[in-house]
């Protein structure tokens, strides 16, 4: 349905300037719309108003880049390959649309970056690591220019501030990117410009949806401003009702705050959106929501998502969350056949898929109660995960890794509660198991140890103990070769980062 808007905007563009037509950068009511439907994930609505507004106004090539977000956006959303390889040539065609435009124009510089980075997003979703840099780097340098030419131009922030936070926050394996293209991040700074646009701007005007999605990446992420994060999800400024986007984005962050019951009813609302079904990636989410209660449901959803799934990521992961569901309700037969197809399906590019692989082939089931009682905590069901931990003897666990993960999980139940009303005597209680873990797990090559003293960091820091807050996430960085490294040396960078800057 695409490809002969592209042709067609090609076409128009060069025949105008054969004319020597000047072009615009008009965020005119059709091009608000298309960008907003986009937003919302609702791709056919913002397409057909781009088709109107190049009907109605050729010349503007702010449609060029408004178009750009159909692409990115179901790219990153869906993930399938083959339609990676059919949209990835319109990447270039706009380009060469963008460069008839006014090159005095702050916008000029702006799109083209914004096109860049936009694609770097995408290029790493499907493993492109090093062309994603490339194009990182494009839209770092396009900046650069434009802020120095147009300095009160206040659009660059949105995405100088991603770009800032976004390379100040890169682990140990990623740094090599910045250092060879000689960029510097800073993670404070970054979000404090995506801030300042939130803060002094509005839907109506251009880019504002995503930079909000940026703002809170950047806030939940790598400030680790967490409960000010999900009162704003929870605010009239951020609704989901008729936002396929924002629910999708809210539901990833409840899953990542503990809060699966959130999580299960933005999604149910979600569910009544007739552009819901487009997007496989919402049963996958319900899967995991489900499966915190430890609910057989949570096989129908991951199934659903094996099913209309196009990608080939996340496919270990979900044959072994089937698993896990199956494991903790006493099916072994299901939850046998199920780890088998974490061996014979999907890729290992992710570290989900890698760690599922990796645990398959180990063929060692953990203890039943020990997995309950995680994706108990995972899903913030925290009394029943204690309950479940109390009934093990840690002395019966003979393997070190788990029994690194028992008191791993002691762990996490504690620092759960400790931030409950009431629960401050819990605090020692998880600092003491999280230093068990490390003692047992520091050199395994399972995930326990250096995720204990990531919590550690994260505890010490939330009660202003600058000093052993370092102390543990260094202590996390230095760490041997684990599951979950890259996900788990990030969230540690930016903890140093965001106290080293006070």
């Amino acid at each position: 349905m695409y490809k002969w808007v592209i042709t067609l905007l090609f076409f128009v563009c060069t025949t105008y300037v054969a004319q020597a037509v000047a072009y615009t950068y008009e965020y005119d009511e059709n091009c608000k719309l298309a960008y907003q439907n986009f937003m919302a994930l609702h791709t056919t609505d913002g397409h057909n108003y781009i088709a109107a507004e190049m009907k109605a106004n050729p010349q503007n090539l702010m449609a060029v880049y408004i178009a750009d977000y159909e692409d990115c956006i179901e790219l990153l959303m869906n993930c399938d390959n083959t339609e990676y390889e059919q949209r990835k040539k319109y990447f270039d065609e706009r380009l060469k649309l963008l460069d008839a435009g006014d090159h005095s124009s702050p916008w000029y510089l702006f799109c083209k970056a914004g096109l860049y980075v936009h694609w770097a997003i995408v290029d790493v979703r499907f493993g492109e690591q090093y062309k994603a840099a490339l194009n990182f780097h494009k839209s770092f340098s396009l900046l650069d220019e434009n802020e120095h030419l147009h300095p009160d131009f206040e659009y660059n922030h949105v995405f100088t501030g991603l770009e800032q936070a976004v390379i100040g926050s890169l682990p140990g394996s990623y740094r090599w990117i910045a250092a060879m293209f000689g960029m510097k991040g800073d993670v404070k700074k970054g979000t404090a410009q995506l801030t300042t646009f939130v803060n002094t701007h509005n839907n109506a005007q251009p880019i504002y949806a995503e930079t909000v999605l940026y703002y809170l990446f950047a806030r939940f992420y790598l400030l680790s401003e967490q409960k000010e994060v999900w009162d704003f999800l929870n605010g009239p400024q951020f609704p989901t009702g008729d936002n396929l986007l924002n629910s999708f984005a809210k539901v990833n962050i409840a899953l990542d705050y503990r809060k699966s019951d959130a999580a299960l009813t933005t999604l149910n609302i979600a569910s009544a959106n007739p552009d819901y079904n487009k997007y496989p990636i919402f049963n996958y989410q319900m899967g995991v929501a489900t499966l915190t209660r430890l609910d057989t449901t949570a096989t129908y959803y991951f199934h659903q998502y094996l099913k209309n799934n196009k990608s080939s990521i996340y496919i270990k992961d979900t044959w072994q969350k089937i698993a896990f569901a199956w494991y903790v309700n006493n099916s072994m037969v299901k939850a046998g056949y199920s780890m088998e197809q974490v061996i014979k399906k999907g890729t290992t590019r992710l570290d989900a898929d890698k760690q599922a692989y990796r645990f398959a082939e180990n063929k060692v089931w953990p203890l039943r109660e020990l997995l309950q009682a995680r994706l108990l905590v995972d899903g913030g069901y925290n009394e029943r995960a204690l309950n479940i931990l109390q009934s093990i003897i840690p002395t019966d666990l003979r393997n070190p890794a788990g029994k690194a993960e028992y008191y791993f999980r002691l762990g996490r139940v504690y620092q759960e509660l400790a931030v409950d009303p009431g629960g401050k005597n819990y605090f020692n209680q998880a600092i003491e198991n999280y230093k068990n873990s490390i003692s047992i797990g520091q050199q395994l090559h399972e995930q326990f140890a250096a995720r204990a003293a990531l919590q550690m960091g994260k505890m010490y820091e939330q009660a202003a103990n600058k000093t052993d807050a370092l102390k543990r996430y260094n202590e996390c960085l230095n760490m041997p070769s684990h599951d979950f490294q890259n996900s788990i040396d990030q969230q540690a960078k930016a903890g140093i980062n965001r106290l080293e800057g006070k």
